[in-house]
């Protein structure tokens, strides 16, 4: 009767936990860069604010569609940056920073900003400003073939991409 008493409420407990949705997970800065290189995945740094109203859409509307979600959980290492805590820090390339200093180390201006970086941390873009989700899936296409490296241009990308379907 114990075992049943216990299974039960194991089953009360965990079974809530396994329907609920699923988000993308986002981790700092350090852990990502580690992840990026293990797995061998590009990664995004999402900088963002608190009081950033744009950042709060992108968190909403764009990271959150379906498309989006499944190709940074697969694909990607996501990585937010709260881009004025000065308390927390991050190693990059071997210097520590505040994310203060390293938000300005990548030239972030605005918010929100994404910055796209290689499994070894080298820097392939960062884009500034709230994206829509049908945009940003092409931009994580785009990196995720490597068309940077291909000299492609976005727009050549997207127009190859709408042909398809």
């Amino acid at each position: 009767m114990r075992k049943v008493i216990v299974a039960t409420l194991f089953l009360l407990i965990a079974v809530p936990f396994l329907f609920t949705a699923e988000k993308a997970s986002w981790i700092d800065f350090d852990e990502g860069l580690v992840r990026a290189k293990k797995e061998n995945k590009n990664m995004v740094v999402d900088f963002y604010t608190d009081w950033c109203h744009w950042c709060k859409v992108m968190d909403e509307k764009t990271f959150q569609e379906a498309n989006v979600k499944k190709k940074l959980e697969k694909r990607f290492v996501t990585v937010r940056l709260n881009a004025e805590d000065a308390n927390a820090s991050a190693t990059y390339k071997g210097t520590s920073y505040t994310n203060v200093e390293l938000t300005q180390a990548f030239g972030v201006t605005g918010y929100p900003t994404l910055a796209f970086l290689k499994p070894n941390g080298d820097i392939i873009t960062t884009v500034p400003g709230y994206v829509p989700a049908e945009t940003f899936i092409h931009i994580l296409n785009f990196i995720d073939q490597k068309m940077y490296e291909k000299n492609v241009s976005f727009d050549e990308f997207v127009k190859s991409q709408k042909k398809k379907k």
